[in-house]
């Protein structure tokens, strides 16, 4: 562990009383002995600094169960088990009081980006390998199902979460189905080299994942 996670460690026992803050930050530095300067330092952008620290912990144990103990069956299945593990991954009220903070305007982009995260940690941990514009469409759906998901799972009382289940059960036939009706245009004569004009100069970030993607005649 880190100064840094033990920061955080620290920080999430006054989440409670203090909220989603600054306060709760430099109250957890104070219990470490760890300057309030220094504190700033390991977890900037106060609140949102500490909520976006706290989910990408989450990010990063999904990436070790997808890597550990991958789902099986339909990919369809592999994806709704990837948003559900998340979930349970998380504490309610840390991530209730997280959106509260991420759901400021000036925050609003981190909370994008967040979600795009998470999008990414499951589709590379199922082994996507898209590098067109797929690469894109397919982070930008999931990452809208998974906030839908993770909005209605605040307000889940029923048994074992069922009822998210199979919220994100029907979001997931939903992309599905668009997904089939996209394959069924292109074959329409015409509409396949018409999308390929349109976007087949679009390629995945590879190892430069801070910018929004590069074209064919980029060097890779």
């Amino acid at each position: 562990m880190t100064q840094t996670d033990d920061l955080i460690d620290a920080a999430l026992t006054h989440i409670p009383f203090e909220g989603m803050n600054d306060r709760a930050l430099i109250a957890g530095a104070r219990d470490l002995g760890i300057a309030p300067q220094l504190a700033r330092v390991l977890v900037p952008m106060g609140g949102a600094g500490l909520a976006a620290a706290v989910h990408r912990r989450g990010d990063a144990a999904l990436a070790r169960w997808l890597a550990e103990t991958p789902p099986e069956g339909r990919f369809r299945d592999r994806v709704a088990a990837a948003v559900w593990h998340r979930l349970e991954l998380a504490d309610r009220e840390t991530v209730r009081s997280a959106s509260s903070v991420l759901a400021l305007p000036q925050n609003a982009a981190l909370a994008a980006r967040l979600m795009w995260e998470t999008a990414d940690t499951i589709w590379t941990g199922l082994g996507d390998t898209s590098e067109d514009v797929n690469w894109y469409s397919k982070r930008a759906i999931l990452a809208g199902v998974h906030s839908a998901a993770a909005l209605y799972w605040l307000g889940d009382d029923s048994e074992g979460g069922r009822d998210t289940r199979d919220f994100i059960d029907r979001r997931i036939d939903g992309v599905m189905r668009f997904e089939k009706l996209k394959a069924a245009a292109r074959k329409v004569p015409g509409v396949a080299a018409l999308a390929d004009l349109a976007v087949g100069w679009v390629r995945a970030p590879g190892a430069a994942p801070d910018l929004p993607g590069r074209s064919r005649g980029d060097a890779a």
